[in-house]
């Protein structure tokens, strides 16, 4: 008998709500009731949850954070920086889901902590697709770590 994989703790920092539909469903579609998805529409609610401030304060650690660059309050560079200082949140791999394609915001990110770029298609069916196989690979291929 294989063992069941434990459920997965997604992050999601997203503040189009059409693209936060889309992001959430996909992840579903691909792993169903193996994840747990919660969404912060800015930057400083996802930072917060991560700290576990605030209304957030129970929060568990998310096992993946999924974080677009340009957000309200504080963007996803500012994020990437204040988590890569702090080494219990440097650990938890960030998947930037950007509408940028500048080779700037790409190098930055990177730069910044991000352990993986992708870049947003155009079209919402496009997203469901394109984030249908960042699902697939960070679910299935990828072996996440704990947190801490």
């Amino acid at each position: 008998m294989t063992p069941t994989k434990p459920r997965a703790r997604i992050l999601l920092a997203e503040d189009n709500e059409d693209h936060a539909f889309f992001t959430a469903r996909a992840f579903q579609d691909v792993h169903g009731d193996g994840i747990d998805m919660t969404t912060v529409t800015d930057g400083e609610q996802l930072l917060d949850f991560l700290h576990q401030r605030g209304e957030f304060v129970d929060a568990p650690r998310p096992h993946l954070v999924v974080l677009d660059l340009r957000m309200p309050k504080k963007g996803g560079l500012d994020v990437l920086e204040e988590m890569s200082e702090d080494t219990t949140l440097a650990r938890i791999p960030v998947v930037v889901l950007s509408s940028s394609d500048r080779p700037e915001d790409i190098s930055a990110s990177y730069a910044g902590g991000a352990n993986s770029y992708v870049t947003k298609p155009a079209a919402l069916a496009g997203l469901r697709e394109g984030v249908g196989q960042l699902a697939r690979y960070w679910m299935d291929v990828a072996t996440l770590p704990e947190p801490a």
